[in-house]
């Protein structure tokens, strides 16, 4: 390609709206270009790595075993109904009636289109199993379309769906996929951490994510320092703590505590180590079906609330909000006064849990559920019919469950995602197939995501310098022949040689043909990410040329005469 025929036009100053290097360069480079919110064209270099990824994201597929097909944009509402996400989605699905007044979705994800694709088509066991997969666009309508490409409402997405007829197989092909994630992402030249993960809006019964390693990322990830534990922040889990301090000895009695609410002031108030304080979380929890119920959720003082932890406790709730001082007050209830005792009576509330760390507690102070008193001296065992989950929010400095070694927290972006669905979907959908006994039975699914056109923002999140991007693996061009003076007939003849003699080699180069000033040559070099240069310049004369590698900017001064194919060895990394 020459760089005279491509629709390439780089920008000096960084948009207004950009936060995220990922993102100004993408713009600035001519990667891409915003035609809405969240809405965005790939111009041909962004295409060209765009390509690079789907390539070898689809060569690893196939190469699983999987077949490739293509889902429709939109799916009728009527299925997203059956399977009870028409609502529960949220907001973020965008519903639409066409001229006919027919519901439709644009779908963020494919689960129900698939089932309906299926169904009806494989019939028996011995059709099984079967993995199709696609690479589509799909529509998301983020309430804040954000950091370019990493948070778009339209995006590229790799969506993939295994239908089996037991859930052996389904692990089977959910290690399959893991390993087949493990090699595009390691193709792509990417610091990526396999984490335990919640679920969503998915379902299902477990789920993996893929995160790439970037100080920028979203996802908070808790990683052991020690040993391969990995998850996301939002169903962490820790070693159960346990702390050296005493524990407040007292008998159960109600004590005057005038207008101390807040953690910190009961532990100075009591002198006692915030791990022995209940600590109440009242949250009001919007449902699916539109109505609201409230819920109260009991940690040690010392900890935090996870608010998706807290949110999954609830059937068919889809967000959980705090409750006000009034809100409290019509509920018999004060701040910083809540406790168990007689709460359930108080508030006729049906949702009230407990941290599993306090199975067993005792010696604890908590609220009175009377202003300005708590009660001293409770022993969680001599209540009754108490429910315990997991709610608590994982910190940096706990230790981790499987090998007791501290936990740190460090930023990720999601690029991919792998969920054991189960039966979720096809049980809602009535889709079966006959069994060996001639039974009908619901299949057995597995759903695998990667976020294609996210890839090439959180490439350079992770990889990109202050000059540029940087893009490893899936850099648009190999090399750059970059001519110092287009007006220098030598210059100009040297570089058309080289350059076809590359191209004749299989070497993807790109020849900076423009009649523009060097500077402004080797500044496109860096903002686009081009994963060599050659600069022929005023050093021919002497029978030289530099060769300079993007990722650092290491450069290397050749002989003019160099032989193609130890040239080629420098373009590939063979030769330093």
């Amino acid at each position: 390609m020459r760089f005279s025929k491509l629709f390439a036009f780089s920008i000096k100053e960084s948009p207004k709206d950009c936060v995220l290097k990922s993102h100004e360069y993408l713009i600035r480079g001519g990667f891409i270009k915003q035609i809405g919110s969240g809405i965005y064209h790939f111009l041909p270099l962004g295409k060209i790595v765009l390509d690079k990824v789907i390539k070898i994201i689809k060569e690893e597929m196939d190469k699983s075993g999987a077949n490739e097909l293509n889902l429709g944009f939109i799916t009728p509402a009527e299925l997203w109904i059956k399977t009870d996400r028409y609502n529960k989605y949220g907001k973020e699905l965008l519903k639409f009636n066409d001229r006919k007044n027919n519901s439709f979705v644009l779908g963020p994800t494919h689960e129900e289109a698939i089932v309906d694709c299926v169904n009806g088509v494989i019939k028996s066991y011995k059709q099984l199993p079967i993995n199709l997969y696609q690479i589509n666009l799909k529509f998301r309508d983020e309430i804040r379309p954000r950091f370019g490409i990493l948070r778009a409402r339209e995006f590229i997405m790799k969506d993939s769906y295994s239908f089996h007829s037991s859930v052996e197989d389904l692990d089977r092909e959910f290690s399959l996929m893991e390993q087949t994630y493990i090699n595009i992402f390691s193709r792509l030249g990417v610091d990526f951490r396999i984490v335990e993960a919640d679920s969503g809006a998915i379902g299902g019964s477990g789920s993996k994510e893929f995160m790439i390693l970037a100080p920028s990322g979203e996802d908070d990830i808790v990683i052991c320092t020690s040993c391969n534990y990995a998850s996301n922040i939002e169903i962490a889990k820790r070693k159960p703590k346990q702390v050296e301090s005493t524990p407040p000895q007292a008998e159960f009695s109600e004590f005057f505590t005038p207008d101390v609410k807040s953690i910190d002031e009961l532990s100075e108030f009591f002198k006692v180590d915030p791990f022995y304080l209940l600590k109440c979380v009242a949250k009001k929890a919007l449902l699916s079906d539109g109505s609201n119920e409230v819920c109260f959720f009991f940690i040690r003082g010392c900890d935090n609330l996870s608010s998706t932890k807290a949110l999954n406790v609830i059937p068919n709730a889809i967000e959980l909000l705090d409750l006000d001082t009034d809100e409290l007050e019509v509920l018999g209830l004060f701040g910083g006064f809540i406790g168990p005792y007689g709460l359930r009576n108080i508030t006729n509330a049906k949702h009230i849990y407990f941290d599993n760390e306090l199975i067993g507690a005792s010696n604890l102070i908590c609220g009175a559920n009377v202003k300005d008193y708590h009660i001293v001296g409770v022993d969680l065992d001599s209540f009754e019919g108490l429910e315990f989950r997991d709610l608590l929010e994982v910190k940096s400095g706990d230790l981790c469950p499987k090998c007791a070694a501290k936990l740190d927290i460090t930023k990720g972006i999601e690029i991919g995602h792998i969920f054991k669905l189960g039966d979720r979907y096809s049980k809602s959908l009535n889709a079966t197939y006959l069994d060996k006994d001639g039974k009908a039975q619901f299949f057995i699914m597995g759903c695998y995501g990667i976020g294609v056109s996210r890839i090439l923002g959180a490439i350079l999140e992770q990889k990109s310098d202050d000059k540029g991007a940087i893009w490893g693996n899936v850099a648009p061009f190999d090399v750059v022949l970059i001519i110092s003076n287009i007006k220098n007939d030598n210059e100009v003849e040297f570089a058309q040689k080289l350059y076809q003699a590359l191209l004749v080699n299989g070497i993807n180069a790109l020849l900076d043909d423009r009649d523009l000033r060097f500077g402004a040559k080797i500044s496109d070099f860096e903002l686009i990410g081009i994963k060599s240069a050659i600069i022929i310049g005023k050093e021919l004369h002497n029978n030289n040329i530099e060769f300079v590698r993007r990722d650092g900017l290491n450069k290397i001064k050749l002989d003019s005469s160099i032989l193609i194919d130890d040239l080629i060895q420098y373009i590939n990394g063979d030769k330093n």
